[in-house]
């Protein structure tokens, strides 16, 4: 069937129900929510069997629920209503939570039910919550309400109205600022921690560190202790602050006084935080070692990998080749393996060209080093999304495996046409071969790992349960370590580099992806900075691209139904 998303952006759960329907073989097309003659329009040009809302700020145009089946995605339990929905939930210490496929009308969120799935609330992130507890929820509660939709289109099924259910949820206002104060005097650390978390992503806490009004993001319980309130010291690129009974490391901040009010590392903005006591943390870089096997963790914040990040990790993995062990795993983090560069704070730098280049250059640095280990085979094990560079990070090692239900973006021109490093124009061809090379820097829509195993991206995917996908990471490097013919492999892998090197030198890889990216950086075409800039501050869509709206497409003919 046809489907028609009509969503605020195209999102990671946007894109993973993208990926679902459309390997379930229903045409999917998407319009950005713009206004409303643009989303008549669209249904206009499309014609959809079915109208999913998966991501939607305000409501419906009613010319178009009054005439077609839409159903809308809230990230919240049977009866729950408003737009805050998770923010309540993480703030309330809920002990569980869920998703809501709901009929769109008059009344916002008050639709009759449709399909509705359920999960275990952890303390985590609002983004990382939504990113997979709420993502697997909604893609479970979606895929059933589009397999009921012939009956209710024959009158075999109807949808349960909501005022017939006896609902755990309830209608909750927006949630402001005055519910997300923190109070550092009587607050302890999980009391603040949720109320960062509820607002992670958006809107931020606000609040004041060195005497400067600010937002926080980006927040763990850090093992300290100090007086209430007092910053205890400086951890990477975070701040400690004490809570009345142990402390929270504070990683991100937005502040409307700086030079670029976005959301950047705390002692980006508030470079006298250097000054403060070094405390050592290993939260974001982790390296843990199981017999022959070493595990590089890297959990960086929303996958962005800046200069400095890319340097610490790229020391992380020459301590961890210095190690006795066979095998070395790449684990990324949780949320993501990585996205690449750190457009937000390249956006902030002095010169948005030199901070770009110095960034891509440590990730190429970061690459090569992967790619010429020749004492140890290397995995990446993606738990979590990866996109751009990061993708291509990924590729580097010798095996890739993927957490099923991630996705993965292994492009670039959608950030102005920039035309990408980090080996790519070698890493792709020689495991998807040339022409699919082309077709997937082009494409610009997102992958599933079904598909990425399919064309030979990745080597393998497993359980899209976290725990469960680790464990067989763990299984299946013990075994790759364990092998008796593990000499001949790693033989075979330097046989073939050498093979590779001798045909065309990676230093030649490199110059020329880099004379492309000179052009984006330091060229007459701007476009690469502008497309940063709008991405890095929000900026509203005013159309939707044509890689997403198969419907505006040039020669799109309705199909005959």
């Amino acid at each position: 069937m046809r489907i028609l998303f009509i969503t605020h952006a195209f999102n990671g759960l946007s894109q993973r129900l993208f990926i679902e329907l459309t390997a379930l073989g229903h045409e999917v097309s998407i319009e950005l929510d713009i206004n409303d003659q643009v989303t008549s329009e669209a249904v206009e040009l499309f014609r959809p069997h079915l109208i999913l809302a998966p991501y939607l700020r305000r409501a419906i145009p009613e010319p178009i629920w009054r005439n077609y089946v839409c159903l809308i995605v809230h990230p919240g339990v049977v009866g729950d209503r408003g737009p805050s929905a998770l923010d309540w939930a993480i703030l309330n210490a809920e002990k569980s939570w869920g998703v809501t496929v709901l009929q769109a009308e008059a009344e916002m969120d008050a639709g009759a039910i449709w399909a509705e799935a359920t999960f275990p609330m952890r303390i985590a992130k609002k983004s990382s919550l939504y990113r997979h507890e709420v993502t697997d929820a909604a893609v479970k509660s979606v895929c059933a309400a589009v397999t009921r939709l012939n009956d209710y289109k024959n009158g075999i099924w109807q949808p349960m109205p909501l005022h017939s259910i006896s609902a755990h949820g309830q209608l909750r206002p927006l949630m402001k600022q005055i519910d997300r104060t923190i109070d550092w005097l009587s607050d302890d650390s999980i009391t603040v921690l949720n109320k960062i978390n509820a607002a992670d992503g958006f809107p931020g806490v606000a609040d004041r560190l060195f005497d400067q009004d600010c937002f926080l993001y980006d927040a763990r319980i850090f093992p300290a202790q100090g007086s209430a309130g007092e910053l205890l010291g400086m951890s990477e690129i975070g701040v400690v602050r004490a809570t009345i009974d142990g402390a929270i490391w504070i990683g991100h901040v937005r502040s409307m006084d700086y030079v670029a009010p976005i959301k950047l590392p705390t002692t980006v903005v508030f470079p006298q935080a250097k000054s403060l006591p070094y405390l050592v943390d290993d939260s974001d870089i982790r390296y843990v070692e199981q017999g022959e096997v070493g595990y590089l963790h890297f959990e960086f914040y929303n996958g962005a990998m800046g200069t400095m990040a890319c340097e610490r990790l790229l020391a992380a993995y020459r301590l961890a080749k210095k190690r006795p062990i066979r095998v070395i795993v790449l684990m990324g983090g949780t949320d993501f393996f990585s996205n690449g560069l750190d457009l937000n704070v390249i956006e902030a730098a002095e010169s948005p060209a030199d901070e770009s280049w110095q960034n891509i250059n440590a990730m190429d640095d970061l690459c090569r080093e992967i790619i010429e280990t020749s004492t140890h085979l290397t995995i990446s094990a993606l738990q979590g999304n990866a996109g751009a560079g990061g993708a291509f990070l990924a590729l580097a090692a010798d095996y890739i495996w993927a957490r099923h239900g991630i996705i993965l973006n292994p492009h670039y021109m959608n950030m102005g046409n920039l035309y990408g490093s980090e080996y790519w124009s070698y890493l792709l061809p020689r495991r998807v071969g040339a022409g699919m090379s082309t077709k997937i820097m082009h494409h610009r829509l997102p992958m599933g790992v079904v598909e990425a195993h399919k064309i030979g991206f990745i080597d393998d995917y497993f359980e899209s349960d976290l725990d469960d996908f680790v464990a067989q990471v763990t299984l299946n490097a013990e075994l790759l370590a364990g092998r008796i013919d593990f000499t001949q492999l790693l033989a075979n892998k330097s046989s073939q580099r050498a093979a590779d090197e001798v045909q065309k030198p990676l230093s030649q890889y490199r110059a020329e992806e880099l004379v492309h990216m000179q052009r984006n950086f330091y060229g007459f075409d701007p476009s690469y900075h502008v497309a940063r800039h709008h991405f890095v501050h929000k900026t509203l869509h005013s159309w939707t691209p044509r890689h997403l709206a198969k419907h505006r497409e040039l020669g799109w003919v309705l199909p005959y139904d």
